[in-house]
């Protein structure tokens, strides 16, 4: 299992600091991983998930136009 700190997911996801921290808050976005202290990190299998989800949707809209 992989993790990925915020950098890394800033990244892979093309969002801001503040969007990702912001959609965690309306359920949108993964949950963090505490790794003591002040360190959080993600599990790439669920940020891969999250993105698969997005392009899922985005296929669902096309085909229903």
């Amino acid at each position: 299992m992989k993790l990925m700190k915020i950098k890394e997911v800033m990244n892979v996801t093309t969002l801001a600091r503040a969007t990702i921290y912001k959609y965690m808050d309306l359920g949108r976005f993964p949950k963090p991983v505490p790794l003591g202290g002040r360190a959080v990190a993600w599990v790439a299998d669920e940020i891969e998930d999250w993105i698969a989800q997005r392009v899922t949707e985005r296929d669902n809209e096309i085909a229903k136009s």
